[in-house]
């Protein structure tokens, strides 16, 4: 039975829980012993919720769409009143929810069962998976590479069968990026389509939004239907969308787009030939199969845009050092925080106000130039990432790399960014293309149509207009549909 359970994506785990095939049960215990089976390599998940999941199991309202479906948290933001949530950080180590998060809630109405929370670097700040906290996340398809992150250990339990679909959040592409590293579809929706807080309007200005890692785009699809919301309190709205997205995909007919693509990187780095090909043999696929394919890409400063990106990161962790300042009733040193963490904090400290606006006037400018070049293209492909993934322990600063960024305490704040923009600058090369999305409020999705000679995963990206999540899950059901995709 376990064998057969695990190869199950959620809508079909769902339905065969519906018509009692299996039970709601069986499919809990599954996910334990699979957790139970490949933790110990894989450290994906950080905590575990068994008790309470086989109690929930017992009593499941069959009619809901994801029914008896086990499900794991990401640890940060997902928070579920009494359990932990430690966000990656040694200083939240024994910190326990006092409250749902709207976007929880909308999971366990969904009818899944949370069954633990998954492995994430501290504070969400990192394309990798690797905390002092709870040590590094390892990538399923092969134990010396990273999952990704900041979704990594997200990815590592759907790309190993722990679960069929696991939550995840994305503030720099931190769904797309595991999700091209695991072999795995990883969708970004567009800014105010998912809940938020409570107590907050939103998340990293608008940059975060949360959702999911899946494996089919069904499963994808029936997701977005469950989440999709108007919330009044939120500081960003975009409408639902009535036909259902779900619908959408089951009747999906031989729409052709206009299709742009670009394998350059937005900010000079180096672009992989494995990325290159997997984006220019989906280019001729799409062209052969009836739609407008050009190379092309939108008129923006790559660069410029990821030192705003960089500059809002460290606004946003000043804010948080403060507050957790405040909390505990001490200053914090750098060894209350990894590095990364500190030196933003320290940086975002000499960040101005007028700084901090002109910086997200920047976002808004991007975001006008992406509307004007979805005028001219439905969808805009490119790698999800630049290389597959890297091997643990390779973006982990050593002990002199971080003597050298401790300096950061005694630099004017135009250093000061600099030298955040450099640290951040070998993570930045495996992944410059998912964070024009973020920052304009875009929805974009990487699909597993690629992989190298070493068998490793590497994904594509299509980015769409505000609002168009319907044109991305279009195109990617007709991928997925021809056997294109390589998980």
């Amino acid at each position: 039975m376990s064998s057969f359970i695990n190869h199950l994506d959620a809508t079909e785990m769902a339905e065969s829980i519906k018509n009692r095939e299996i039970s709601p049960h069986e499919a809990v215990m599954d996910s334990i012993n699979r957790i139970e089976a490949e933790n110990s390599f894989l450290n994906a998940v950080v905590n575990k919720r068994y008790d309470a999941a086989i109690a929930e199991s017992k009593n499941v309202d069959r009619t809901k769409p994801f029914a008896g479906v086990p499900l794991l948290l990401k640890d940060i933001s997902h928070s579920l009143k009494g359990e932990p949530i430690t966000a990656g950080s040694r200083l939240l180590a024994s910190t326990k929810a006092d409250v749902t998060s709207h976007f929880v809630s909308s999971l366990k109405e969904a009818g899944f069962i949370i069954i633990g929370h998954t492995n994430a670097p501290e504070f969400g700040l990192k394309n990798i998976t690797e905390s002092k906290l709870h040590g590094a996340a390892r990538n399923p398809k092969n134990h010396r590479y990273s999952p990704g992150g900041s979704s990594g250990g997200a990815a590592a339990s759907v790309a190993s069968g722990m679960v069929p679909v696991a939550a995840a959040s994305d503030g720099g592409g931190s769904i797309r990026i595991p999700a091209s590293f695991c072999g795995l579809i990883g969708l970004k929706p567009t800014r105010g389509r998912i809940a938020v807080g409570p107590g907050s309007g939103r998340q990293w200005q608008g940059a975060a939004i949360d959702f999911a890692l899946t494996k089919s785009i069904r499963d994808t699809a029936q997701l977005l239907d469950s989440l999709q919301t108007y919330q009044k309190e939120a500081a960003f709205h975009t409408p639902v969308f009535e036909k259902g997205y779900k619908q959408l995909i089951d009747q999906r007919g031989s729409n052709k787009y206009r299709i742009a693509f670009s394998t350059v990187s937005p900010v000079g780095t180096p672009v992989s030939e494995d990325a290159v090909s997997a984006v220019k043999d989906l280019a001729l696929w799409l062209e052969r199969n009836g739609h407008h394919v050009e190379e092309a890409s939108p008129d923006l400063d790559g660069k410029h845009l990821m030192e705003q990106y960089y500059l809002m990161n460290s606004g946003e962790m000043a804010a948080l050092r403060l507050s957790l300042e405040n909390a505990i009733g001490r200053p914090l040193t750098h060894d209350d925080m990894e590095i990364e963490s500190w030196v933003l904090a320290e940086a975002g400290l000499k960040t101005g106000a007028g700084e901090f606006s002109i910086s997200l006037s920047a976002w808004d400018f991007a975001a006008y130039k992406m509307e004007d070049f979805h005028r001219q293209f439905d969808l805009f492909l490119t790698p999800a990432t630049s290389f597959s993934a890297p091997e643990v322990g390779e973006l982990t600063p050593g002990a002199a790399k971080i003597q050298e960024l401790l300096e950061v305490s005694h630099l004017n704040a135009k250093d000061q960014q600099h030298l955040i923009y450099k640290m951040f600058e070998p993570a930045l090369t495996y992944s410059p293309f998912t964070q024009l999305a973020n920052l304009t409020g875009q929805p974009a999705i990487s699909l597993p149509t690629g992989k190298t000679e070493d068998d490793l995963p590497i994904g594509i990206q299509f980015m769409a207009s505000k609002g168009n999540e319907h044109l991305l899950l279009d195109i990617s059901s007709e991928i997925e549909e021809y056997g294109l995709f390589q998980p």
